[in-house]
């Protein structure tokens, strides 16, 4: 079979607990029970204008798959297939035309696409943890768990799923399965075949799918591995991290982006180079600080967690801030496996951004006022700290409510009481007024969730409550405000 390319990047980018808090996955098919509904209506799918996500870097998670680096263990070969970049829609899916039969490789996802003649693919990347209750051993997590669908699914005949072991020389004794979630229920398919780098399943019907790899109490189970940095962004000198272990699995690292979204603090990621070792599943490590810091737990058991809610981590804490490094060693053979070195470098810059006196924020707003602000610009810049001179920041008009109503999707019931805070008998009352127009009643929902805020109904308000949940289109519009705002 066709194996992988040797290097994916990390696209995650940094994450704030500041960051609108929802499900993160995308539609499925009728069969499919995956954990959202798009909000990307049909026009949205046939526009060729590039709809990948710029939200503001502080705000913003952008799902990706991670790292499969070269590996001096596995035998990687160049494969045919042709790579092709999706197109980036809200609520972290991907959207891929395919022009003619082939096979096509996402360079984003890893995934590996062959149809039959042209097709449209849509897919997203889900959690583990929503399907914990039907792995069982010998069956553990071989890789990311997908959602997908196309438009003629009799075209998409395979698909192959990255997966996050090491195999080394064991190509042979592995034994892979493709949990196949349905509406009736979840099904363990026969792979096709797997290489170094995937796993390939001839499709059957689309809806949540993923590769699973059984568990040999006789083989040693080794992964490409990931340390995952987040050092907490607070006003105390002091400080602190969280130090994720993981497989190279990017279903499991959008958890602990999620979880960091949703600890009730505010982090920023600090990028490092993957483990140079192999983590080998039931061995112990432990994190080694230089200079000395407060660790806890010192030392930890290594397991692919991808099916647990709650992923475990290690808190490092220093009471001065300085440049330290970080060093994770095997117990039992003393081997590194991962060391990096934390430079202020690393997170300072966010610290300006974020924790700039007013005063001098304000300045710089008004001496940029009549020039456009680049995305990270208007990310760095929330609205409450450039207020102090100028009042309170204006409401949003009912103009401006229409022109974000016209841009919502078929979920905006969904964004009102998931988001805008309404309950269940407000839409129903807004729909009870039989509007010819549809858009009136996204406008009227907009219009109670802009006067429930009372001076808080501004645009930097809606945006931090739809952030990346909405479609693009109103983010956009919502941008355009922000701009106006700033140049007030």
């Amino acid at each position: 079979m066709t194996s992988g390319q040797e290097c994916r990047q990390d696209s995650e980018s940094e994450v704030s607990a500041l960051e609108y808090k929802g499900n993160d996955s995308c539609n499925g098919s009728s069969e499919s029970n995956s954990e959202s509904e798009s909000d990307t209506d049909e026009a949205d799918d046939k526009s060729n204008e590039e709809l990948e996500e710029k939200a503001p870097l502080s705000y913003c998670v952008k799902s990706g798959v991670n790292i499969q680096q070269h590996c001096e263990h596995c035998r990687i070969q160049q494969g045919q297939q042709e790579q092709v970049t999706p197109r980036r829609l809200a609520r972290g899916q991907f959207w891929l035309k395919l022009d003619a039969e082939g096979i096509y490789q996402c360079e984003i996802t890893g995934l590996i696409f062959e149809v039959t003649k042209a097709a449209v693919i849509q897919y997203s990347l889900l959690s583990w943890s929503k399907y914990a209750a039907y792995v069982k051993e010998p069956w553990m997590v071989g890789g990311p768990i997908f959602d997908v669908t196309c438009t003629s699914p009799s075209v998409l005949t395979s698909i192959q799923f990255p997966h996050a072991l090491c195999l080394k020389d064991c190509l042979s004794d592995m034994t892979f399965k493709v949990f196949h979630f349905k509406s009736n229920g979840a099904q363990f398919e026969q792979s096709v075949d797997h290489s170094a780098t995937h796993v390939k399943w001839q499709v059957s019907t689309l809806s949540p799918v993923g590769p699973l790899v059984q568990g040999n109490g006789n083989t040693p189970v080794y992964y490409h591995g990931v340390v995952i940095l987040y050092k907490v962004v607070n006003d105390h000198p002091s400080l602190s991290f969280r130090v994720y272990v993981a497989s190279n699995d990017d279903s499991f690292i959008k958890d602990v982006s999620k979880a960091i979204k949703n600890s009730g603090k505010k982090f920023i990621k600090i990028e490092k180079p993957p483990c140079q070792k192999l983590l080998q599943g039931g061995k112990k490590y432990r994190l080694i600080s230089d200079p000395e810091a407060e660790i806890t737990p010192e030392e930890i058991e290594f397991a692919n967690d991808s099916l647990l809610k709650v992923k475990s981590y290690i808190e490092v804490y220093m009471e001065q801030p300085m440049d330290l490094t970080l060093t994770l060693v095997e117990l039992e053979s003393n081997e590194t496996v991962w060391k990096a070195k934390l430079r202020e470098c690393d997170w300072i810059q966010h610290n300006q951004n974020d924790n700039e006196p007013k005063r001098r924020t304000n300045s710089i707003r008004r001496r940029k006022s009549s020039v456009s602000f680049s995305e990270d610009e208007l990310g760095n810049k929330r609205l409450k700290e450039n207020d102090t001179s100028d009042g309170a920041k204006p409401k949003l008009t009912d103009q401006q409510l229409m022109s974000l109503a016209k841009k919502m999707g078929k979920n905006w019931k969904i964004i009102g009481i998931q988001h805008l805070g309404l309950s269940f008998v407000e839409i129903e009352q807004i729909e009870a007024k039989k509007e010819e127009d549809v858009n009136m009643y996204k406008f009227h929902m907009l219009q109670i969730w802009r006067d429930s805020k009372q001076n808080d109904g501004t645009a930097q308000s809606l945006y931090d409550c739809l952030n990346d949940d909405a479609s693009c289109e109103v983010l956009d519009i919502l941008k355009g405000f922000l701009k106006q705002d700033f140049g007030s």
